[in-house]
């Protein structure tokens, strides 16, 4: 953790601290509330099915859910419980069964997993202990790296976030009647009214953060980068737009894809997102069990970065680097500023951005001006996922903490950026800095894209 500061010292990325992370008791609400709402919300994951459907591994590319359960707990017992409580180990047997880099999730289900009530009561051990450990931890600045404002509380609230996401995805990928609900996002108000791009002038922004306390190592830490000017949709591709690919014979001609894409469309029969299908002249899609019309102002979804490549060779455009993407999404030009989030420093409400699960599908475009950016781009945090041309590369000064897994052993040409989180993301791990990667295969993801093009 390279944030090393006084309590009094100025942020060295230009933005005031997340709100409280100076104060040791504010800190220990924050990670409280943290903790609380990511178990909920695995709670409403795993209770909403029965056993069984615990069991059952519902996709290759996925765990079984009962593993990610046990997982979670597993997590917090290391890190919470031993590494800052200094306890007992209460399950070191169970340790290596998941080890999410010892086993990949095509034979989980083969391991001799905690049974679904075991699971629940082992995470539900680990808790207790953990919110013992957080009432007495000290969690100043000058505390030891872990502790310090609250680091690996924040840490481990926002991996089991990450894997609320993961079984939302299971949610998603297993076959049967619907078992999740949740009401439609709100609509736009002013999207006739909006450009459909943004010109983000010339210059240099800070990127990253040395200021966010739980920021993790991949965020770390602020730089400056010289970006020259572009523009930048002003909200994601839309279902509709995408489907003008598809019509225009997109996933039959090989000149807008990538080598490496146009094998995939031709090894799989690519013809259309993943969970699409036609019926009847008319475009449908599967969506947590429920079948219906595809949205055409909707965000596209399901999009893997070999598509969004495509699409946007097609349109004449490119998909923005991860660096365009940040100073769209945090550069303040009347301050010279970066902020936390698009519309300022203050943490999202559901005004922002659709986020945490409150709706099960993206807004539609031009949703949520209140969290629009200085550039005039929308829709940034929240929704959808969205593909950056740049491979996931470490930041100038990048020291792994507190393990080089989280990070470090991604890091390469092998996997590409995603920016800006879904509304399957929760605040606590979704941020202005945040940075998310994965193959550029993956369609299962709640991935979109938006393009550029150069000034």
């Amino acid at each position: 953790m390279t944030d090393d500061r006084a309590p009094s010292a100025p942020a060295a990325d230009g933005f005031p601290p997340a709100p409280g992370s100076h104060d040791p008791e504010a800190l220990r609400r924050r990670a409280l509330d943290a903790l609380l709402s990511a178990r909920a919300r695995t709670a409403t994951l795993t209770d909403s099915v029965e056993d069984g459907e615990l069991t059952a591994q519902h996709s290759p590319l996925m765990s079984p859910l009962v593993w990610d359960l046990a997982h979670i707990g597993n997590q917090e017992e290391q890190w919470l419980l031993r590494a800052v409580g200094g306890r007992q180990a209460l399950r070191p047997e169970i340790d290596g069964l998941y080890d999410a880099f010892e086993h990949p999730r095509s034979s989980r289900p083969s391991l001799p997993l905690l049974a679904p009530a075991e699971a629940r009561t082992y995470a539900s051990d680990v808790r207790g202990r953990a919110l013992d450990i957080l009432e007495a931890a000290p969690l100043h600045e000058g505390g030891r790296p872990l502790e310090r404002a609250g680091f690996a509380f924040g840490m481990i609230a926002q991996h089991e976030q990450q894997h609320d996401e993961t079984m939302l995805i299971t949610h998603q990928l297993r076959s049967g009647p619907a078992a999740l609900t949740a009401p439609a996002p709100p609509d736009p108000t002013d999207a006739g009214s909006l450009p459909g791009e943004v010109l983000v002038p010339a210059g240099p922004f800070t990127m990253g953060t040395s200021a966010e306390p739980w920021a993790l190592d991949n965020e770390r830490p602020a730089h400056r980068r010289e970006v020259a000017a572009f523009h930048l949709d002003t909200s994601p591709v839309t279902c509709g737009a995408y489907q003008r690919f598809m019509a225009d014979g997109g996933y039959t001609d090989p000149r807008w894809w990538a080598p490496e894409g146009w094998d995939m469309v031709r090894e799989h029969g690519l013809t259309a997102p993943l969970f699409w299908h036609r019926d009847a002249g008319q475009w449908l899609r599967r969506r947590f069990g429920v079948t219906e019309p595809v949205p055409e102002d909707e965000p596209v979804l399901h999009i893997s970065w070999y598509e969004a490549d495509a699409y946007a060779r097609w349109a004449g455009r490119r998909l923005p680097t991860e660096s365009e993407w940040e100073k769209a999404a945090r550069h303040d030009p009347a301050t010279g500023r970066s902020l936390r989030y698009p519309w300022g420093d203050t943490d999202p409400t559901p005004e922002h951005a659709n986020l945490g699960q409150r709706h099960l599908r993206p807004a539609r475009a031009g949703a949520y001006p209140a969290g629009r950016a200085p550039s005039g781009a929308g829709q940034l945090i929240g929704d959808v996922w969205e593909w950056t041309s740049s491979d996931f590369l470490p930041y100038p000064g990048f020291v792994a903490f507190p393990y080089r897994e989280y990070s470090d052993v991604f890091f390469g040409p092998g996997h590409k950026v995603l920016r800006g989180g879904s509304f399957a993301v929760d605040q606590v791990a979704c941020r202005g800095t945040f940075r998310n990667w994965d193959l550029p295969v993956r369609r299962q993801i709640f991935s979109g894209f938006r393009t550029a093009r150069d000034a």
